[in-house]
């Protein structure tokens, strides 16, 4: 390296937010840089800084996220921080994050993507198709929900926040009968004992950049600039760039429901996408394949069409 390395008198500082999953995606992160670069767990500081979506009170209210600000919420603190040098590098789940970054920041690493499949949850019904009519579905995801919708409308669906350890213990005083979790998340737990069934991605497209862990760093710091480009998954980088433009290009945010999934086969990449009426009255769908070196101009082009495709106010929809 062109730098120095951190060292315990001189730690790079961690920034994430405080929840297990959250936790557990920063010691990850800290465990493939001192393998990379033979150095203490000393030489890593781990920051906690809380968030605005962490407040109890936001979490209990159990209210859709765009009401309560957006994927922002999650970030905004943490963004902050980096940007006045109290952290170095900040540890996100990628699924949450905008598709811009503040001025001065930059999210180009990512580390290798785990299962991006959605999970059944459920105490008492082992799938999907086995809930009985009128069952409740607790979910905070707009495109869950859409999904859900469109798929099972006999269902009732009710928001549902807050983590895992919350989410189980809902279901345990009956506020919904099942809910939906991302299996990286409970992997990364070793919680997958709470799963009743993965839900392949060929019956329900997950969210843009699901299982994906990012590393946001400063746009000037050539240290951890250096460092992250030794444990950036080449990979996973190539799948989000298609599917990130593919948000991009549909004003991608908490208030659409969207789902898209790039998978590599050789020099091809494949970019599945889905457009939902917040209602899941109508479903847009889009499959394609390019060279992956054009997986970005891919996403942007497919987002293009299904905005046309769509018409004026496809996502103008309130959900109800």
């Amino acid at each position: 390296m062109t730098t120095d390395l951190p060292t315990p008198a001189s730690p790079l500082k961690i920034g994430t937010r405080g929840s297990l999953l959250a936790l557990a995606q920063a010691y990850e992160t800290r465990s493939r840089l001192m393998a990379a670069f033979d150095l203490p767990e000393e030489a890593f500081e781990i920051v906690v800084i809380k968030t605005t979506g962490d407040d109890r009170s936001l979490i209990d209210a159990d209210k859709p996220l765009k009401e309560l600000g957006g994927k922002g919420l999650f970030t905004k603190e943490i963004e902050e921080d980096m940007l006045t040098g109290k952290i170095d590098i900040a540890v996100h789940s990628m699924k949450d994050m905008p598709v811009e970054q503040p001025p001065g920041l930059v999210l180009d690493t990512y580390l290798p993507r785990e299962d991006v499949r959605d999970a059944f949850v459920s105490l008492n019904h082992d799938s999907l198709a086995s809930l009985p009519e009128g069952a409740r579905v607790g979910s905070s995801s707009l495109r869950r929900r859409a999904q859900l919708k469109a798929r099972r409308p006999d269902l009732q669906v009710v928001e549902f926040r807050g983590n895992v350890q919350t989410r189980m213990k809902k279901l345990g005083d009956g506020v919904a009968d099942a809910t939906f979790l991302a299996m990286a998340g409970l992997r990364r737990l070793g919680m997958t004992e709470v799963v009743k069934s993965a839900i392949e991605v060929e019956d329900v497209l997950p969210a843009v950049a699901q299982g994906a862990i990012g590393i946001e760093r400063r746009s000037d710091d050539s240290r951890a600039a250096e460092m992250l480009a030794a444990i950036h998954d080449v990979q996973t980088g190539q799948r989000l760039a298609a599917e990130r433009a593919f948000l991009a290009g549909l004003d991608g945010s908490c208030e659409t429901p969207i789902a898209g999934l790039a998978e590599l086969d050789g020099t091809m990449l494949r970019l599945r996408g889905e457009i939902l009426r917040p209602d899941g009255s109508e479903v847009l769908t889009a499959d394609r394949t390019a060279p992956i070196e054009d997986g970005a101009k891919l996403g942007a082009e497919m987002a293009a069409d299904l905005r046309a495709e769509a018409g004026e106010g496809f996502f103008d929809w309130i959900t109800g």
